[in-house]
């Protein structure tokens, strides 16, 4: 796989992807105005699909994640924001992937790609500093790469949105709120406020993917989003409950949707 051109946006994907430092991981510097298409002067740009990130060596990758179990104590808080921060990681690497993987597409997608991403990376950091204040750090648990198990397998941007902005990153408006609720619970002010800020910036993201996933497909549908969603993934783990209809509102996604997404079932054995 051809490497990109130094000095561009497709440059700095790839290397943020690839790096293997936390340093860089976490604060990877401006991304560059210039993209190889710039230079190209029309000419079909390579589409390049990474299949795994480079992993500090501080991180310790596990099959099977543990589950988050005890909020009142500190150590099952610091575990919970442990997965978010290993979560919020893995976002920012693959907005970068879309920008390799969908060379043809709008550079305003490419960009606000990117964009997000940092995002991603400024949350990374306020989980990082909630870590430290709880007497933990980075690297203290074993992660899973999940997300990477899973997203690379879309087949065009539609499909990315539909897993990312449309899937998990509305999933998390409900899951921010419900973490939100038990740290506060655990008497960790700090740490609701920190899900709350978190959860309000999603909004943001989820409306990228509605805009997109719209442009993409012409529209958005229940049904047309379910289709779009890489095999084997499904609605069940792209909501949380209750929703939270307000917050999705907010992001553009409409009524019928939120209803259809709400009452949705697996289909059972052998029907």
């Amino acid at each position: 796989m051809k490497e990109p051109e130094a000095g561009t946006i497709e440059r700095w994907a790839w290397d943020y992807i690839l790096c293997d430092t936390m340093a860089h991981k976490f604060a990877p510097g401006p991304v560059p105005a210039r993209s190889e298409a710039d230079a190209e002067s029309g000419t079909e740009m390579p589409a390049r699909r990474l299949r795994a990130p480079g992993r500090p060596s501080e991180l310790r990758i596990v099959r099977k994640a543990e589950k988050t179990r005890g909020m009142s104590a500190p150590s099952g808080r610091a575990r919970a924001l442990h997965t978010f921060l290993h979560h919020e990681l893995q976002a920012a690497e693959l907005m970068a992937w879309a920008v390799l993987a969908f060379p043809d597409t709008p550079i305003a997608f490419r960009t606000g790609l990117l964009r997000i991403a940092h995002d991603e990376m400024r949350h990374m950091r306020l989980y990082q500093e909630e870590l430290g204040r709880l007497g933990y750090a980075y690297g203290d648990f074993g992660v899973r790469d999940w997300f990477w198990e899973r997203i690379p397998g879309s087949a065009d941007p539609a499909a990315f949105v539909a897993v990312m902005g449309l899937g998990v990153e509305s999933a998390n408006l409900e899951h921010t709120a419900r973490y939100a609720a038990m740290f506060r619970e655990a008497g960790d002010e700090e740490g609701a406020r920190v899900q709350e800020i978190i959860g309000r910036e999603e909004i943001a993201h989820v409306r990228f993917g509605v805009r997109w996933f719209e442009f993409f497909r012409t529209g958005l549908s229940f049904e047309t989003w379910c289709r779009s969603l890489p095999p084997p993934l499904t609605p069940l783990l792209m909501r949380g409950k209750p929703l939270h209809r307000e917050a999705r509102r907010r992001a553009g996604q409409p009524e019928p949707f939120l209803d259809e997404l709400d009452a949705w079932q697996p289909a059972s054995p052998g029907s």
